[in-house]
């Protein structure tokens, strides 16, 4: 036999087989969104507060706007956790009515911004050139004027109720989304899948949606998901201020606003809505953070 050919080792025949079961991006990214307790948590504490603010009303026997001048300002009890407020009304109700609207507040304007953000980024992105620089530039604008002055100009023509708010905070928010959407398509137009869509016959439509969003939803997702934190604390700095949501609704500002003339004497008053806002934000960013390192392909292991 010729000392040239050796039988092959069965040891290597299996060299270049994948080690582990193939998984998508998205299931790669939830397994490693769950390693991080502190995002877990988040997770788990924003879906508690959304349920408590979605079913808790309807298990409370006391009414959100109905006044009680016999239980004015009284302190957490077995009768009312959280207490009373000046006009004698239930803070735990109110609380929760707090959080429907500004859970609302926090998701539509993110989802609005998002939308807008997206598809103005994303065709400034893919077109290029002169069309571009415009739509540049108009966001250079936008991000220039101050925010605030403008969305209490508007707060002051409109009327304070939530329709007024969510486009105050529409109007400028979605600017950092677009930049996002339009680096990351400008980076990703010229890769070969986009050619090979083009020599297939597809549309820039086409290409825009079917091919470039989605492969750039990682960062853009992570910058919608710190929008909520940022509307809900702007909904709330507004009615804290007294330019937000009117009496008798409730958002957690409202509700911060309305104890500052008892707050030496009723300090819970003050408490709970500002531990609500507290909590709901530390664990949107945590939610944030971990989506980000989630949704990052360089830290994937």
């Amino acid at each position: 036999m010729d000392n040239r050919y050796q039988p092959l080792d069965p040891s290597t025949l299996n060299a270049d087989q994948i080690s582990r079961p193939s998984v998508s991006y998205w299931k790669d990214a939830w397994r490693r969104f769950r390693r991080d307790k502190l995002a877990l948590f988040g997770l788990v504490v924003i879906l508690i507060v959304a349920l408590f603010a979605i079913f808790g009303p309807m298990f409370c026997p006391y009414d959100y706007e109905t006044a009680d001048f016999f239980h004015v300002s009284e302190w957490p009890s077995a009768t009312h956790w959280f207490g009373t407020d000046a006009l004698g009304r239930d803070l735990y109700v109110r609380v929760l009515y707090g959080a429907r609207i500004s859970l609302t507040i926090g998701v539509v304007a993110a989802l609005v911004n998002m939308v807008i953000g997206v598809l103005y980024g994303g065709i400034a992105g893919y077109v290029g050139g002169t069309v571009d620089n415009i739509m540049m530039r108009i966001v250079d604008i936008l991000i220039a004027l101050p925010s605030l002055l403008y969305i209490i100009l508007l707060m002051m023509l409109m009327g304070s109720n939530v329709r007024s708010i969510l486009i105050a905070l529409c109007i400028s928010s979605w600017v950092g989304t677009a930049r996002i959407t339009r680096s990351q398509v400008v980076s990703l137009k010229h890769q070969e899948y986009v050619l090979a869509a083009k020599l297939a016959g597809a549309s820039n439509f086409e290409i825009l949606v079917r091919h470039l969003l989605p492969n750039a939803m990682g960062p853009i997702i992570v910058s919608v998901m710190f929008l909520v934190p940022s509307a809900i604390f702007s909904e709330a700095f507004l009615s804290f201020l007294g330019i937000g949501i009117a009496s008798p609704m409730a958002s957690w500002g409202t509700l911060a606003n309305a104890a500052i003339e008892k707050l030496n004497s009723a300090p819970y008053q003050m408490f709970f809505p500002i531990a609500a806002i507290s909590l709901t934000m530390f664990s949107l960013n945590f939610i944030g953070d971990g989506l980000r390192d989630a949704l990052d392909p360089k830290l994937k292991k």
